[in-house]
């Protein structure tokens, strides 16, 4: 490797270094499983803020929207984060608060520990189902976080791509290992800083190489629906097609999935003061929009640079998702500090994925060492066992992941698609039923919750493959979703109604939260 491949790789390594130490640090603030899980529900407003939105983007921002920009135009990544930030102002806005007074008043630092004592479930069967479903979805989207950054290091330095993906995967195992939610709240406020300098910095050196803005639109005005909001334009195939009703309505249903995410609904449980919270919408709702909008021009600008021959010709999406680590690796040979700039870039992609990752790991660890484990098969742990449970929890995993993970050509864009539904349609209806109507029982909970996560392989795998091309060919999470609500209020309206001492908890939650 020539010098400024050893700069960009020690800007790496000081990146990866000041993670570990985080977690490290974290790790002596662990006396609990409560504190390994939730922090101990000390997270400030900034940290709740940053982190719940690192956590949410993965590397799904720095390399899958600008991809999807990039080889197909505006309307797709476009109305895809219209719909997510609406979904974010919305979470906040009505989920954040309520999940934390009543997690808090009912003793849950788990989200299937909240459903069991939110429906008085003292058979554990909301509990089981709830961690089955973090574990089913959670291990692939954990894999795709692994995936970014195996092909991170493979494109840029020509390394193994196992070889890249196992020693960044052991550092995201280090941290989580050591500090539990703590580590991965503080690394992922880090990491949220790191993201957003590098989004900034590549649009800057992007669009000044193409000679600005206006030049960038010149380029692209002879591909007749590539800015147009209603048109798709594929750049592979040099083809334009209608972007009309049914397919903005099926991307703006990516916003449902934020109300069903665990590692995001944690945060909420996880803030110090619930009166905090506003300005914590305030902070999240801004960067997200700002973030994905940046990445958006990104994606539009790297067709022009593609077209002078800056960056290679991609074949498709999938392979357009090395953009920004092509751009870094086009800013490091410029001289040694270019290098450190592009270095930069680099760890901003690695925060994006490792951001998302950690959260994951710990909500899924939690869902075996604390559900399973030690709530449904009964379990009994001291305080010292379960918290080495729950890092072993998250080795196992890591592993797992790790070998789903092994294939380079897989796409994160698609797979986290594919997370985010089965997330969002699984708890995303069972949560707001859960807060906002009392009338819910557990037979809903779990008749909606079942519902929801089978809908998104059968959606998926059956009726999109057989009516593709029709009306039915639409985004997996909307059909789930409003399939889990009707189902969740069906079966609790022909079931018998919650016990009084539940629906007064209800009411005493539903008062607190006015004040």
């Amino acid at each position: 490797m020539v010098i400024t491949d050893w700069i960009i790789l020690g800007t790496i390594a000081a990146y990866m270094i000041m993670m570990l130490s985080v977690g490290i640090a974290a790790s002596e603030k662990n006396k609990s499983s409560s504190d390994f899980y939730l922090g101990g529900r000390k997270l400030g407003p900034l940290v709740t803020a940053m982190s719940a939105e690192a956590s949410d983007m993965s590397g799904w921002l720095l390399m899958g929207l600008p991809a999807v920009a990039m080889m197909t135009g505006l309307a797709e990544a476009s109305w895809t984060a219209i719909g997510l930030a609406i979904g974010t102002y919305l979470n906040w806005l009505f989920v954040a608060k309520r999940i934390r007074v009543y997690s808090n008043k009912i003793d849950a630092f788990t989200l299937p520990d909240f459903f069991a004592k939110r429906f008085g479930d003292k058979n554990h069967i909301l509990t089981t189902i709830a961690a089955i479903m973090i574990i089913v979805f959670f291990i692939p989207y954990t894999a795709s976080g692994f995936a970014a950054c195996g092909k991170l290091f493979s494109s840029l330095f020509g390394m193994d791509y196992m070889l890249a993906m196992v020693i960044s995967a052991a550092v995201i195992i280090l941290y989580c290992t050591l500090g539990g939610f703590l580590a991965a709240s503080t690394t992922d406020f880090i990491q949220s800083i790191v993201m957003t300098i590098a989004l900034f910095v590549v649009l800057g050196f992007s669009e000044g190489v193409v000679g600005g803005f206006p030049q960038v639109f010149d380029n692209l005005k002879n591909l007749d629906g590539y800015l147009d909001l209603f048109k798709g334009f594929s750049v592979a195939n040099g083809t334009t097609g209608s972007y009309g009703a049914l397919p903005v309505v099926s991307t703006l249903a990516w916003g449902l999935g934020y109300f069903g995410m665990p590692h995001i609904l944690l945060r909420f449980m996880a803030i110090e003061d619930e009166k905090k919270l506003k300005t914590s919408r305030r902070v999240a709702s801004v960067w997200v929009v700002i973030s994905m909008g940046v990445a958006i021009l990104i994606g539009v600008i790297g067709y022009s640079l593609m077209k002078q021959g800056i960056l290679p010709a991609y074949k498709d999406a999938t392979t357009a998702e090395t953009i920004i680590v092509d751009i870094a690796s086009v800013i490091s040979k410029k001289g040694y500090v270019p290098a450190i700039t592009g270095g930069v870039i680099l760890a901003g992609i690695l925060a994006s994925t490792m951001s998302t990752a950690d959260s994951q790991l710990l909500a899924a660890a939690s869902s075996i060492s604390q559900n399973l484990v030690q709530e449904t098969f009964k379990v009994k742990l001291s305080q010292k066992k379960s918290i080495l449970f729950a890092r072993i929890s998250v080795i196992v995993i890591s592993i797992i992941a790790i070998f789903l993970a092994s294939d380079p050509s897989s796409s994160v864009f698609g797979i986290v698609s594919f997370a985010w539904a089965g997330f969002g349609a699984a708890f995303g209806p069972a949560i707001l039923c859960a807060l906002f109507w009392k009338r819910t029982n557990k037979y809903g909970a779990i008749a909606g919750m079942v519902t929801g996560g089978v809908m998104i392989f059968v959606w998926k795998f059956v009726i999109r493959t057989q009516f593709a091309g029709t009306w039915l060919d639409i985004y997996e999470l909307l059909p789930a979703f409003v399939l889990s609500l009707i189902v969740i209020i069906a079966v609790s309206l022909l079931t018998a109604a919650p016990e009084k001492e539940l629906q007064d908890s209800f009411e005493e939650v539903k008062a607190a939260c006015k004040k």
